[in-house]
């Protein structure tokens, strides 16, 4: 596992379960350098991903579930069709969460991988139109049990090289305006 995600070491059963799963490993041994992955394989964004996690110090358990995130988001990204829409169960965060489901039961993190991309999409879309995208906004976060875990994610996904901040700082204000976000 080392050769597909550089430096990992699995830090409870759990991880450990993932690794041995051959799906998993086939989903991170995938891709090439592309725009908002120059990294390429799926192993080294998830690499990416866990050593940022170690400099933001997040407290147990909230470290756990950010790194089984981490670990899975991308993963079937290589299972994806093509020639269809990308969208639905053909969307690879879709797919994310079902292959998710067979490990955990918690909503909130299978919440956080399906629609962890969304955000952007809803941020690409506004600026586009130039018009916001309250409603596209409003139905997301009615999926999401927890908004402070979500955004975390979503921040942690963004950090990478290659990735553009706006759509984090854009998020983050819009948690914070509908009040979503604890007081720091």
């Amino acid at each position: 596992m080392t050769e597909l995600v550089p430096g990992f070491e699995p830090e409870s059963e759990l991880e450990r379960k993932l690794i041995g799963d051959p799906v998993m490993v086939e989903g991170l041994a995938w891709g090439k350098p592309r725009g908002g992955h120059p990294e390429g394989r799926v192993g080294e964004h998830v690499a990416d991903l866990l050593a940022t996690l170690d400099e933001w110090d997040e407290p147990a358990p909230r470290r756990s579930e950010l790194r089984f995130m981490a670990l899975v988001h991308d993963t079937l990204k290589n299972r994806v069709q093509n020639w269809r829409p990308r969208t639905g169960e053909n969307h690879h965060a879709t797919r994310a969460r079902r292959f998710a489901e067979r490990y955990v039961d918690d909503e909130r993190i299978l919440a956080a991988i399906e629609l962890h991309d969304r955000p952007y999409a809803i941020w690409k879309r506004a600026k586009r139109t130039g018009r916001p995208q309250d409603t596209a906004l409003d139905e997301m976060l009615e999926r999401i049990p927890d908004p402070e875990l979500f955004l975390r994610f979503v921040e942690l996904d963004g950090s990478t090289e290659g990735k553009d901040p706006e759509p984090l700082r854009w998020l983050r204000e819009e948690l914070g305006e509908r009040g979503l976000l604890a007081k720091s």
